[in-house]
């Protein structure tokens, strides 16, 4: 079945992501991937040595099974009633991978970001399955982002906990995934300001550390701002979708009606409240991304897939890191050291494209300009 992968904007945001509709979604193209076969010396013949796999949700307790898998057995079995109309075995022999161990070798794979060969023998598997495999769950998960990502009203009053900053619909800004070294044709558009190759993604995120919007399809080099003005949600922005609240985005972005930034030189007490407070809330998006790679490692470490199929590795890890906290799982710690933080690659200085501060100023003026508030 041929499908287009669904992420976090229009077909202007699914560009590049076109090549995912043309992949059949099996998880083996021979029989011989899954299968040892030995000589028979009576009969000279060859015959099949049956592969025990191991039942994972049996063999471990609970706790073990959500440190390996980062997902509860529950979640799993949730994901997996979800995705299971997606995938395919392609034999119904006994070497057919089936798809809960397709699943949870994926997820194994996301925990431990690890060479596709150690992953592979995880199931028994060729490198060359392991690799079909973590490509096809990958798109079959990330059908699911308009389930479980999508921007919502309803939040501010939590936000509003956090430090007193009304009227906040979300968090945003980008963060930098490491890939390897693209052709050299476009290497240089994924060389970021750090000088390492990266995807730069932009999210948005609730007070309670949820994804709601994922845009997973520019180059390292692209300015945050640069994102955020060709996507779908600025555009749902300026015609008013959201109403009178906010975004709240770091000094990368314009300050407009609808996304405030901080003031870069604070001089009164109501300017100095009201940058305490946007600091305070917009953490909230600092956090997600920590919690968001911690869960699943392969994100702070080196992706070495093609384009596609990390773009698909990346939306597909944001549904899961949705389905974690729908579930109110604990976060587990890594299994393998991870990289340090790369969501602040900009430069750090203000961005003064089409500034719109009037609202920014009323705010300050009649919200901020008490000690109360």
């Amino acid at each position: 079945m041929a499908f287009s992968l669904v992420t976090s904007d229009s077909d202007s945001d699914l560009e590049g992501l076109g090549q995912l509709s043309d992949w059949d979604n099996s998880a083996s193209d021979s029989d011989s991937d899954d299968i040892d076969l030995h000589d028979d010396g009576f009969r000279g013949r060859r015959a099949s040595r049956k592969i025990r796999r191991i039942n994972y949700m049996q063999s471990l307790d609970d706790a073990e099974f959500t440190f390996r898998f980062r997902l509860s057995k529950p979640a799993v079995n949730q994901l997996l009633n979800e995705i299971i109309p997606f995938i395919r075995v392609t034999s119904s022999r006994n070497h057919g991978v089936s798809p809960i161990h397709q699943l949870l070798l994926t997820l194994r794979f996301y925990a431990l970001g690890t060479m596709l060969i150690s992953i592979a023998d995880f199931v028994g598997v060729s490198k060359s399955t392991a690799g079909r495999i973590v490509r096809d769950i990958s798109i079959c998960i990330a059908r699911l982002y308009d389930k479980y990502i999508h921007v919502q009203q309803g939040g501010a009053e939590k936000f509003y906990r956090i430090a007193g900053f009304p009227r906040v619909l979300g968090t945003i800004d980008c963060t930098h995934i490491r890939i390897q070294s693209p052709c050299r044709l476009v290497g240089e558009e994924f060389r970021n300001r750090k000088g390492y190759f990266s995807y730069n993604i932009q999210a948005v995120c609730d007070a309670d550390l949820r994804l709601m919007n994922v845009v997973a399809r520019w180059p390292g080099s692209a300015h945050d701002a640069t994102i955020f003005n060709n996507s779908v949600l600025r555009a749902q922005c300026d015609a008013g979708q959201f109403g009178n609240h906010w975004l709240l985005g770091d000094s990368a972005y314009p300050n407009r009606p609808y996304l405030l930034t901080p003031v870069l030189n604070p001089v009164t007490e109501a300017e100095l409240r009201y940058n305490q407070a946007h600091i305070k809330t917009r953490n909230t998006i600092e956090r997600t991304f920590g919690v968001w790679k911690r869960r699943f490692p392969v994100l702070a470490l080196t992706l070495r897939l093609s384009q596609p199929v990390t773009q698909s590795v990346i939306i597909a890890t944001a549904v899961l890191h949705n389905i974690c906290r729908n579930h109110s799982l604990e976060e587990v710690p890594p299994e393998v050291e991870i990289l340090g933080g790369d969501n602040n690659v900009e430069d750090g200085s203000q961005n003064m494209d089409m500034q719109d501060i009037s609202g920014r100023t009323d705010l300050i003026n009649n919200f901020f300009n008490s000690e109360e508030n």
